[in-house]
């Protein structure tokens, strides 16, 4: 009889994003154990690599969003003590977490991205770093966490970068507000998926908007023109390519329709561990590729290597 892989889910953490990752991880690990894999689900604590080396794993599935598992932190641990895993290595985990670092590798591969600064807290609380509109965004969070759009009706930036108890970092990013339709594409099986256009309920796509139910509504696919498609999913996996990602990516646009040709299309960033919940993109882009949740999740487990 042959032995049954041994899958440890890493899930949870002590990030901003931790809610979806224990719902991502939990939606993994139930396909897994359909698909009849032994399977360990892990709250990542500090003491993950103790944990993992009594476990003795066969492989880790990475659903670990935010710092420390998007972050190259878990997969240099991983790298260290032997166990190979899923998604993107240490470099590239490292580098599209860093926003700012990402765009200037994305610039370089002929990828467009938004105008933008990296300042300080302090910098960007003080006045107007640009004439608004703009946004600002913590260089290294994701799921829109800690992200503030300035209108022109805004005499002052927002009053909660003054908080004591500001929990995303003193490096913020600065950038010009892209007006128009959210676009999202992924790369599955080393291709790059349909597109999605995402048309939120509630003010812009935020943590809210992103997880939970009917605060979104996705149009696949999106209803663009034909040329403006092909050339989201070019950049989709040009993004992936240029920053090293392995398995599972997910590159969101900014499309300012108004603007002749692909000129307003605009690369905001590239996920690597994007969301595995009934709300996520991932799995509805691969259902439309004809994968199945199932499916994708075993894909995943199975393309797990070391020195990605």
């Amino acid at each position: 009889m042959t032995k049954r892989k041994h899958v440890a889910v890493l899930l949870g953490g002590w990030s901003s994003e931790r809610e979806v990752s224990l719902r991502s991880g939990q939606s993994c690990a139930d396909a897994l154990e359909r698909r009849g894999y032994q399977v360990s689900r892990i709250d990542v604590g500090r003491d993950i690599a103790t944990v993992l080396d009594r476990l003795k794993p066969d492989l880790a599935l990475m659903m670990l969003h935010g710092r420390p598992g998007e972050d190259g932190t878990i997969q240099g641990v991983l790298e260290t003590i032997g166990i190979p895993y899923t998604h993107s290595g240490v470099l590239a985990s490292a580098l599209a977490m860093q926003k700012d670092l990402a765009k200037t590798v994305m610039t370089a591969a002929g990828i467009p991205v938004a105008t933008g600064l990296t300042l300080s807290r302090a910098e960007v609380a003080k006045g107007h770093a640009m004439a608004p509109p703009y946004v600002i965004k913590p260089v290294a969070d994701g799921s829109s966490v800690g992200v503030f759009i300035v209108t022109e009706d805004h005499a002052h930036p927002p009053q909660e970068l003054f908080r004591d108890d500001w929990p995303h970092g003193d490096r913020l990013l600065v950038e010009k507000y892209i007006a128009g339709k959210e676009l999202t594409c992924a790369v599955v099986k080393g291709e790059p998926t349909g597109v999605i256009e995402i048309v939120p309920t509630v003010r812009f796509y935020d943590y809210e908007a992103k997880y939970s139910k009917g605060a979104s509504k996705h149009i696949l696919p999106a209803a663009i023109l034909p040329f403006v498609y092909q050339e989201v999913r070019r950049l989709t996996l040009a993004a992936h390519v240029a920053l090293g990602c392995r398995g599972v990516s997910r590159a969101d646009f900014r499309y300012d329709d108004r603007i002749e040709g692909t000129g307003g299309l605009i690369c905001l960033e590239v996920n690597t561990q994007p969301g595995m919940t009934e709300t996520s993109l991932v799995p509805e882009l691969a259902a439309d590729a004809g994968i199945t949740f199932d499916e994708l999740v075993q894909w995943m487990v199975e393309d797990a290597s070391l020195g990605r």
